[in-house]
């Protein structure tokens, strides 16, 4: 369907979606060069995208956020994916999602505002270099000392990492306690923070101007008042809780990336010439696209009907992993057939194509790796 529209669009959103995807045009596209071989935006960006309102927007006014709901988060997210741009306000709402659900109503005051206009830069560090999708084998400790907690390890693939002056920390409160028993989450505001050291932006794959880093901490020192909750060992369950808002957001760049990876391969497949005639007049070619029109159509129904699901409250953790596995898998599929059928210049960087195959490969393994959501959905079979 060539008219098809969001149910869950109106006119409001479509103003918040031209002005998001002006101010992407004008502003950080004309970087991206130089932010994906600095591996990281600069750091003004930050409070740019806070002024113009791309940082959470569907935070409530009275907390300094836009006061929407997921489905300005998700024209945000899509609209990133339309431009082929990467950059971590979807980490920033992850962690103000976190204070919302969970935090006191200091801690709401206090970092809200800060990380809604970008004076404050968030980071979620559960990764360890050793436990990945494994959440309940983290080795990271908070041990109480007076009124601090002293946190001891290390995390790994921290996104919004270099950046980040607040950073919600996935910790051991009671490292004696087996599997995900003992787990809380804690913040640390890591402006002149002792034993707290960023490690050299790690060389990826894709997603090259996404700043992402190993943290270090050394008998950091950190208020007990920043745990995340009202008791200790919640924090498995925190994060279990909040995984639907990441999976789904996930799901939604997916699907835009699928939608741009279609349209432009068909562009392509119009002005390209071989043997005499167009490629989109080969029969191949156009079942090809056909197919993945097809593929990404049935993604963007599926997405939406989360999304919906989702502001009313009523989206399950194993759909929301459905969503984050089926269409991660999806967009991997199309965006390959579609650099396929863009030949020798597919494998050029200086196509949009070439660099959406290696930015859409990490897909499938953050938030959850697919074969980790295959588990999850299977239980609940």
């Amino acid at each position: 369907m060539t008219n098809y529209e969001s149910p869950w669009m109106n006119d409001e959103l479509r103003m918040y979606r031209k002005t998001v995807r002006e101010f992407l045009q004008a502003e950080f596209l004309p970087r991206q060069a130089k932010w994906r071989e600095q591996h990281r935006p600069d750091a003004d960006a930050w409070k740019q995208a806070g002024q113009t309102g791309l940082l959470l927007p569907d935070v409530p006014e009275e907390y300094g956020g836009g006061g929407g709901s997921f489905a300005h988060q998700a024209v945000v997210t899509e609209e990133l994916a339309q431009a082929g741009l990467h950059f971590g306000c979807g980490v920033q709402s992850i962690v103000s999602h976190y204070l919302l659900q969970y935090g006191s109503e200091e801690q709401k005051r206090k970092w809200l505002p800060a990380l809604a206009h970008g004076d404050l830069v968030g980071a979620i560090a559960m990764t360890e270099p050793t436990a990945g999708s494994d959440l309940q084998a983290i080795k990271m400790t908070a041990r109480r000392d007076g009124g601090d907690y002293v946190l001891n390890g290390s995390k790994t693939f921290i996104t919004n990492g270099w950046h980040a002056g607040l950073v919600c920390v996935a910790a051991k409160t009671d490292p004696k306690a087996a599997g995900f028993r003992g787990i809380s989450m804690i913040f640390a505001e890591t402006k002149n923070l002792a034993g707290y050291r960023v490690g050299s932006s790690l060389e990826k794959v894709g997603m090259h101007e996404v700043d992402t880093c190993e943290l270090f901490f050394d008998d950091v020192r950190v208020p007990c008042a920043n745990l995340l909750g009202t008791a200790e060992g919640a924090g498995f369950s925190q994060m279990m809780e909040q995984l639907r808002y990441e999976r789904l957001m996930i799901g939604v760049g997916a699907v835009a990336t699928s939608e741009r990876a279609v349209a432009i391969t068909i562009k392509y497949a119009k002005e390209r010439k071989a043997f005499g005639q167009t490629l989109i007049e080969f029969q191949n070619a156009r079942f090809k696209l056909a197919q993945c029109k097809t593929e990404a159509h049935i993604g963007r129904v599926f997405i939406d009907n989360c999304i919906a699901r989702f502001i009313a409250g009523q989206l399950d953790p194993v759909t929301a992993a459905m969503a984050k596995y089926w269409l991660t898998e999806s967009q991997c599929r199309i965006v390959d057939e579609c650099l396929q059928l863009h030949g020798g210049y597919g494998y050029m960087t200086e196509y949009p194509i070439a660099r959406m195959w290696t930015d859409s490969r990490v897909q499938r393994i953050y938030a959850g790796s697919n074969e980790i959501l295959e588990e999850l959905i299977g239980w609940s079979l």
